[in-house]
């Protein structure tokens, strides 16, 4: 036969992974819900023209899917990211402010597949509509960084920055007519390395005197206070970059996880739409690029809505903190199935299978998820499939224990076999369940 592959960039999940990865979602989830976050959910598709212009010439150029319904003749594109189909959602619903939403789901970007990179992959946005507030930038913060410590990863660190006191550095103090493309080029940076982002500068035609200006601001770095009144000192009569700093120090006021953050005067975030505080989150190990960033976007939704509604949000990158995760060895993939009961047969004939079905279903309506065999194998293929499904107890049902009104319960971990009446059934099972080996 064929074989039939996907394509490039894509990923099959089969259960242990997908069992990982719906407990990651959950934890991020659960935290969102903790800070009042309310779930959206906005279609994979969007009308081209909706996407357009929002996130800069290259994302535009190279990184979006788009194609031509063949019935309508419009253009369609699968959606980049959640914040504009957000920005677009709130031009159809009218819901009061501040609004905090969280939504959940897959985005699709056309880009080189390589470690921690896909084309299809999972966000976990956050956002707060309304604010124009420090507070608002700090909340994003602290619940993003409190996801990703329940999930298990403590050792990040956040990296901090405002677009305006680039801007105000870049178009203003160094007279760059389009700063964008120094942005674009900035931001390559944990790629191609300051010599690499040196000469993609010179490549755009600014003095080299410029060049070597640029080079020494996004050399600046270090803890929050010391960079601050270091930029205040060189740019501070600078009327946007003052803007910046003054927020700055208001949003760090309100972080619960100062003492991770710094700030990087090299981080940009490439999308043309930030207008303030920017962040991204790394891991020291393994180096796979940030797991999450974010910013404040106070402009964008003016343009769905015809009204100016400031807003902030960050993102958390589910790939990438599963990628770390494994790597770490903080997560494992040895949960290969939700059943934490096989129950096996030993007669194939009526009355034994409505015995073990009757089985299976008390278990399930005690909440301990229950395989009952439906293939009328033997014992040994029974306990082989168990086995490799990684369900450590089996209840054995055979016509001895339909008669008697009993099971006998097989703890493969603990190599321990007990014979109880059906009544005792589930508070046996649950008190194996609680050995960690069996669970």
């Amino acid at each position: 036969m064929p074989k039939y592959s996907i394509p490039k960039g894509f990923r099959d999940f089969p259960p242990e992974v997908m069992i990982l990865r719906k407990k990651v979602l959950s934890i991020v989830e659960e935290t969102f819900k903790k800070y009042g976050y309310d779930p959206i959910e906005t279609p994979a598709l969007e009308y081209w023209e909706t996407l357009k212009g929002k996130y800069g010439e290259e994302a535009e150029n190279k990184l979006l899917y788009r194609f031509k319904d063949p019935w309508s003749n419009r253009w369609y594109a699968l959606r980049y990211d959640l914040t504009v189909p957000l920005a677009r959602f709130l031009s159809h619903h009218a819901i009061p402010l501040p609004f905090r939403r969280y939504h959940i789901s897959r985005v699709w970007r056309h880009e080189n597949p390589q470690r921690g990179r896909y084309r299809e992959f999972w966000q976990c946005d956050v956002d707060i509509v309304g604010s124009p507030y420090p507070e608002a930038d700090a909340e994003i913060v602290n619940v993003l960084s409190e996801a990703i410590e329940n999930i298990g990863l403590k050792n990040f660190k956040i990296k901090l920055n405002d677009r305006r006191i680039l801007a105000g550095i870049f178009e203003e103090t160094l007279s760059l007519k389009n700063a964008i493309l120094a942005y674009r080029v900035i931001d390559k940076l944990d790629r191609i390395g300051f010599e690499g982002v040196r000469k993609e500068l010179s490549k755009t035609g600014y003095p080299n005197k410029v060049v070597e200006k640029i080079i020494e601001t996004i050399s600046i770095s270090g803890s929050p206070e010391k960079v601050l009144d270091e930029i205040e000192e060189m740019y501070g009569k600078n009327e946007r970059v003052n803007e910046g700093i003054v927020h700055l120090k208001e949003m760090l006021d309100f972080l619960k996880y100062k003492d991770k953050t710094s700030i990087e005067l090299s981080l940009v975030r490439g999308l043309d739409y930030y207008t303030g505080p920017i962040f991204e989150y790394v891991v020291e190990k393994p180096k796979i690029g940030s797991i999450a960033g974010g910013g404040r976007y106070d402009n964008l939704i003016e343009i769905y809505t015809g009204k100016h509604i400031p807003s902030t949000g960050g993102s958390i990158g589910v790939e990438r903190v599963i990628d770390a995760g494994l790597e770490l060895g903080i997560f494992k993939l040895s949960e290969k199935t939700y059943a934490k009961v096989y129950v096996l047969s030993l007669k194939h004939d009526k009355k034994t299978y409505l015995y073990a079905l009757s089985v299976a279903s008390m278990l399930r309506e005690n909440g301990i998820p229950t395989h009952v065999d439906v293939m009328r194998r033997s014992e040994q293929a029974q306990r082989r499939y168990a086995l490799k499904k990684g369900i450590n107890i089996i209840v054995y049902v055979g016509p001895k224990e339909v008669s008697e009104n009993k099971v006998t319960i097989y703890d493969r971990m603990r190599n321990l076999r007990k014979v109880v009446a059906l009544e005792y059934m589930i508070d046996t099972i649950k008190e194996f369940l609680k050995n960690k080996d069996t669970t």
